[in-house]
């Protein structure tokens, strides 16, 4: 690689006889054989002379080497010592420059500790001059000018800290702090001669004094600004205090309004005559309002515990919407930040929502209540005070308002009763089936009812109070439920009792049947449409109640039971509608199986009970579909529900039909087949606009329907060979059930006899239960073992011969 050669010598797979065969390729080159040995002699000297040269150029490397790396130390020694020369050079420069700059480090000490003498003399200055001018101030009640000196007194004294084991500095201090407390007196007793806690107030409006006094006292400690706050307070309070005391006519519920009145008069005073003494800062008719809000709180829970019993629901209700807009004007007019959190909760925007029970709540009571299903998917937002003032007085009424709940209890029975005789005056709504089952309107009423008491409870409390009315609802929504809705569906007489049809069928062919009218069907399907609202607003309901509701008792509201009774009141619907078809085509059914299927000569069109029962289906489906037009999936239920129930029916019936000729039984597969085609139409059936068929609806008809053609075509099927028969009835109705395989032997009008050694045949060739299989009647349709087929056959011989 590092020296490429063409030379075939060179070649590491070199070949000698391959070489010389090059050479000489044909016997007339062999004449040059000298020639080439000389060629090869030469380059064999020639090589010996390379390789010489080589080796004696190797034998000065060693010799070479060492005189080069004695060179390279002795570089290194000389390398080594210029650099100690530079090192040796740079510490006496060093020790030059610190000689150079030692007096001016002095210098530069000198000068910062003087400054720092000058400064802490020039503190000292204006601490001693400011404490002297600080007791002559105090003295001459100078409060203007010593707002700003003792602010700069106080400034100034922090620098003096580290300096406090110093005497003078330490009686400095003391004088400082004497002047301090000596302020804080005689502001406080300035205060108290302006505005006597007895007696009272003065006649003249607030002094220059008393303002600069109380710049004076944001400089002193907070606890003296505190007393004065809380000493003007109660004194301009006091009046208030005499004016609505328990035993006076204005102190009850009924003029509240009175005393929301007589703070406001006092608040435009305290504006007018001491709005400027009072720094902005001290929000000074907020605090009074505030104190207002505890005293009233406190003076309105006595006065109600010691006549509980004069409390009525107007009365109560009256004395809090006066305060919750008293609470809402506070809000308006204040920050709330001398609340006892000292915070300010910034009230924020809620988002929008399309829940029925987020409307505007200061709307009409007779708003409707729009239903979005989509609402149940989003997620819940926390509740965010938007009034820091909320609660603040109201609170107190909240142990009193079992009368607001004790009144809604019975405002809600009485509606109740109400709707009952309504719809017993009414009667049940008129069928409009272009519209669709309406719902009724009394539903719509209880809930904007329940709208209306939810956001008044919820503006009084959120706490055991709306529980206790979240109990009323669940009350009333059963007694709804079960009042006007259940009670309210048509009923026969029923020995068993419950919600079932009985003695609809007569047993003469062509009598008429006890069928539900046009008007009892619509009033079934808007009693199902009624449910079906009231189940999606109860639990838009119970999402709001736990939005209103404090967020440690969300847990127990929980309104599960109510929509399950809603769902109760839908499932009997629909097997009302059900039932009512059913019993409608009992009495076809019962003439099929009287037939004599026997003396049938000839197949001809659909029979005629058939025709009956698509008529039947005809009449009652379109106005059920029309009447459930805003409730599909219900519809869907109902259609499912009636094949569940009518092709059983139909296949016990077609075990009745016995015995059967050929041509019978090609009669009832063509019979069968249309109404297999029937019940696949059955959703859209009468209707203008195709809609195609639930899969699971088509699925339970084609099995179903299938099955009775199943049936239909084994009894058309010979019964000779009876092996050939019984492996038919196996391969195409799968049923192992002796009790289903002696029907159709009855269908075909066996012998006794020969019934039993079909029978005996069947259980023969039954499939055995499945490997490992433990349940006795799950049979397996697989085929049997080699053993299992010669002991079958072996038993087959023995019974032929014995018939024979």
């Amino acid at each position: 690689q590092v020296f490429p050669s063409q030379d075939p010598l060179d070649r590491a797979d070199f070949n000698a006889v391959e070489y010389i065969n090059a050479l000489f390729p044909t016997e007339q080159s062999l004449a040059n054989i000298d020639e080439v040995v000389n060629k090869i002699r030469l380059k064999i000297r020639r090589l010996d002379d390379n390789i010489r040269t080589v080796v004696r150029g190797q034998t000065n490397v060693g010799q070479d080497g060492r005189q080069a790396l004695e060179e390279a130390q002795k570089a290194i020694q000389q390398l080594f010592g210029k650099i100690k020369d530079i090192k040796d050079k740079a510490e006496k420069s060093e020790q030059m420059v610190k000689e150079i700059t030692r007096d001016i480090k002095q210098l530069d000490h000198a000068k910062r500790h003087l400054t720092t003498s000058i400064t802490t003399l020039n503190h000292l200055h204006m601490l001693a001059g400011g404490v002297d001018s600080l007791e002559a101030m105090t003295r001459r009640r100078q409060y203007g000018e010593v707002a700003n000196l003792l602010q700069g007194v106080v400034n100034v004294l922090e620098h003096f800290n580290k300096y406090m084991g110093i005497p003078q500095i330490r009686q400095l201090s003391e004088r400082v702090k004497a002047a301090q407390n000596e302020l804080g007196q005689q502001i406080l007793a300035d205060f108290e001669e302006a505005f006597p806690s007895q007696g009272t107030k003065r006649t003249g409006g607030p002094s220059n004094v008393l303002r600069d006094a109380c710049l004076v006292a944001n400089v002193l400690d907070p606890r003296i600004k505190q007393e004065i706050i809380k000493k003007f307070i109660k004194q301009h309070l006091s009046e208030y205090l005499v004016l609505f005391q328990e035993n006076q006519d204005v102190a009850w519920l009924d003029k509240i309004d009175r005393r929301y009145a007589w703070i406001k008069r006092q608040l435009v005073d305290y504006e007018e005559k001491y709005g400027r003494m009072f720094p902005q800062e001290w929000c000074m008719t907020e605090r009074i309002a505030v104190e207002f809000c505890h005293v009233t709180r406190a003076e309105l829970s006595k006065i109600m515990r010691t006549r509980a019993k004069e409390i009525e629901v107007k009365l109560l209700l009256f004395a809090i919407q006066r305060t919750t807009n008293f609470e809402g004007f506070l809000a308006k007019r204040f920050s709330g930040c001398t609340l006892a959190d000292g915070t300010v909760k910034k009230p924020e925007v809620a988002p929008p929502s399309t829940n029925p029970f987020l409307e505007d709540e200061t709307g009409t009571e007779t708003d409707e209540i729009v239903i979005e299903k989509s609402d149940t998917d989003k997620p819940k937002k926390p509740k965010v005070p938007d009034n820091p003032f909320h609660g603040i007085v109201s609170k107190c009424f909240e142990p009193h308002l079992y009368v607001y709940i004790e009144s809604q209890d019975k405002n809600l029975g009485e509606l109740i009763d109400r709707f009952v005789a309504d719809f017993k005056a009414q009667g049940p709504p008129k069928p409009n089936v272009d519209e669709g089952g309406a719902v009724l309107p009394s539903c719509a009423d209880l809930f904007v009812y329940y709208k209306k008491c939810m956001v008044q409870c919820s503006q009084l409390s959120t706490g055991e109070p709306m529980i206790a009315l979240t109990t009323i609802f669940q009350k009333y929504l059963r007694e709804y439920a079960w009042k006007i809705l259940s009670g309210n569906l048509p009923k026969t007489t029923s020995s068993s009792g419950g919600l079932t049809i009985t003695s609809l069928l007569k047993e003469k062919e062509g009598s008429e049947v006890a069928k539900f009218t046009l008007e009892e069907l619509c009033l079934i399907c808007s009693i199902l449409s009624t449910a079906e609202y009231c189940l999606a607003t109860t639990q838009q309901l119970e999402e709001k109640l736990k939005e209103k509701v404090d967020t440690s008792l969300g847990e127990r509201i929980n309104l599960t039971g109510e929509m399950d009774t809603f769902s109760i009141v839908i499932s009997n619907s629909i097997q009302l509608l059900v039932q009512d078809l059913d019993a409608a085509c009992d009495p076809a059914l019962t003439a099929m199986s009287k037939m004599q299927w026997q003396n049938v000569e000839h197949v001809g069109d659909q029979s005629p009970y058939v025709t009956s029962v698509i008529l039947h289906i005809k009449q009652n489906v379109p106005i059920i579909r029309d009447n459930l037009a805003s409730t599909r999936k219900y519809f869907t239920q109902f259609c499912i529900k009636f094949a569940n129930s009518f092709i059983p029916k139909f296949i016990n019936h077609l075990f009745k039909c016995k015995p059967i000729s050929m041509v019978g039984a090609e009669q009832l597969l063509l019979d069968t087949h249309s109404l297999k085609m029937v019940l696949l139409d059955l959703p859209s059936i009468g209707s203008q606009v195709v809609r195609k068929a639930p899969a699971s609806y088509t699925k339970i008809v084609v099995k179903g329907m299938t099955r009775a053609e199943m049936i239909l075509k084994v009894v058309m099927a010979p019964h000779e060979p009876p092996v050939v028969f019984v492996d038919n009835y196996i391969k195409l109705l799968g049923d192992c059930s002796t009790d289903t395989f002696q029907k159709i032997l009855d269908m075909k009008g066996l012998k006794r006899s020969e019934q039993s050694s079909m029978l005996d045949l069947f259980r023969l060739r039954l499939p055995g239960p499945p490997p490992g299989g433990d349940s006795p009647g799950s049979l397996s349709l697989s085929a049997p073992t080699p053993e299992q087929e010669s002991s079958r056959i072996r038993k087959l011989e023995k019974l032929i011969k014995k018939r024979l």
